[in-house]
């Protein structure tokens, strides 16, 4: 274990995460390149009082992997994979980024859902759920948990799978890091790619509702290995871009078709039909996709989500109007499709609730000006507010931030979450992993 103060070198960068709005600053960062480094941090941490927080990729928008004055125990070193290409399994380290997760698991023509940002960290995708392009084919990522190794609160290594600890396993599938400093994972991976057809079909901005209604009309009728998500944006001003486009309002579609590539084109030759003034889908390796959309480092970002049972033209007409009134250059305006894979799973097989939702929005408020930041939070606190009307009122964790206990109740639903408390309890009665979407401990 090597600990990082605030006056080493190391601190300041050690410190940063994905999301520039979190300047906090921990008493020490402890980086643990093994599970018994993180027995020691724990203790210290006992030792000192520290609050603990646990950082992996640091993608958390709401800051989770970093605190004030606590220790942060920052398992970025155990980032080795190892691909059982015969059993179609993977291990990886806790530390791992979804970028190494794809680079090793595509060497063997092999993936399964993972973030839609290359620099995510797996942990924190897959204990907040994990949605991503696949999902449709093969469930949230942590749908193809096999297994998880963890420190414990009390400084145990355990193991949890369907045989081993169960209720703890079940927990890990999108309860978040309330129960423990996961060290390793287990992870079923499918045959795809190394090549797919994905990419991106963009048009400009008062196409929106035209584009958005066709999207939403089609896009459950397509096969599961579609996966799809609508985006309004300013369009950047990229050598691929066309001139007209450029800084202006724009609507995309990205997409990833996670089979053969000939039916893929027969599949987006709907939307193509829409004349994009764009057209990037094209058969690409599926770890280079993984990339193209990864947020610019050092923005400032706020984001929200809500999940849609049904999404009428009214809801639509509130997703263009904000997506036409975009705060800043950076900031998005998204809508996924969820289902097929999804909502196959069985309710009551994991704590994550809202499964059979068909769509969640996704407002991503990303601006780079100090300036700008009143106007990005009130735009994504206005069009939660006016969307609400078609919100089921439930929530997908990885893409909110610091919203409230509701809002983490509302991921889950009231016995789920009746049942997480009471793991919590069983394995964190104390409640020392606090630094994240809070379960507390039943009393």
């Amino acid at each position: 274990m090597k600990l990082i103060r605030p006056d080493d070198d190391a601190y300041e960068e050690s410190r940063r995460v994905f999301n520039a709005m979190v300047d906090r600053r921990p008493a020490v960062i402890a980086t643990c390149a093994t599970p018994s480094d993180v027995t020691d941090a724990l203790a210290l941490a006992k030792r000192e009082g520290y609050e603990v927080a646990v950082r992996a990729g640091g993608h958390s928008v709401a800051g989770l992997s970093m605190n004030d004055g606590g220790i942060v125990i920052d398992v970025r070193p155990m980032n080795n994979t190892a691909v059982d290409p015969d059993q179609q399994t993977i291990r990886v380290g806790a530390g791992a980024l979804q970028g190494e997760f794809d680079r090793a698991t595509q060497e063997h023509g092999l993936a399964t859902t993972g973030g839609r940002v290359s620099t995510t960290g797996v942990a924190g995708f897959t204990l907040g759920g994990g949605s991503g392009w696949l999902e449709r084919s093969f469930g949230f990522g942590c749908d193809n948990l096999i297994a998880a190794e963890l420190v414990t609160a009390d400084g145990r290594e355990v193991r949890a799978s369907e045989s081993e600890n169960p209720e703890l396993f079940w927990a890990l599938h999108g309860g978040g890091g309330n129960f423990g400093v996961i060290t390793a994972f287990e992870f079923r991976v499918h045959p795809v790619g190394p090549i797919v057809l994905a990419g991106l079909l963009g048009w400009q901005g008062d196409a929106g509702r035209d584009v958005a209604r066709v999207f939403r009309d089609l896009v459950h009728d397509t096969p599961e290995q579609l996966g799809a998500g609508l985006t309004m944006l300013t369009a950047p001003p990229l050598p691929f871009v066309p001139e007209h486009l450029q800084g202006k309002s724009a609507i995309a579609i990205a997409m990833c078709w996670a089979g053969d590539v000939d039916e893929g084109q027969e599949v987006v030759a709907p939307f193509r039909a829409l004349e994009p003034d764009l057209d990037l889908v094209l058969p690409m390796p599926y770890a280079d996709f993984q990339c193209i959309v990864d947020d610019p480092p050092n923005m400032y970002n706020y984001w929200t989500a809500d999940c849609h049972d049904v999404f009428p033209d009214d809801a639509l007409d509130v997703y263009v109007k904000y997506g036409l009134d975009l705060p800043s250059p950076l900031a998005q305006q998204t809508l996924v499709a969820w289902g097929d894979g999804v909502a196959r799973v069985s309710d009551d097989a994991t704590p994550i609730a809202n499964r059979d939702a068909k769509w969640v929005t996704h407002p991503l408020g990303i601006w780079e000006d100090p300036a700008d930041a009143e106007a990005s939070i009130s735009w994504v606190r206005n069009f939660r507010r006016d969307i609400a009307r078609h919100a089921t009122g439930g929530t997908y964790l990885n893409w909110i931030g610091n919203e409230g206990q509701d809002r983490i109740r509302a991921a889950y639903g009231d016995e789920k979450y009746r049942r997480l408390t009471e793991i919590k309890a069983e394995w964190d009665p104390t409640n020392l992993f606090r630094g994240n979407q809070n379960i507390e401990p039943a009393a």
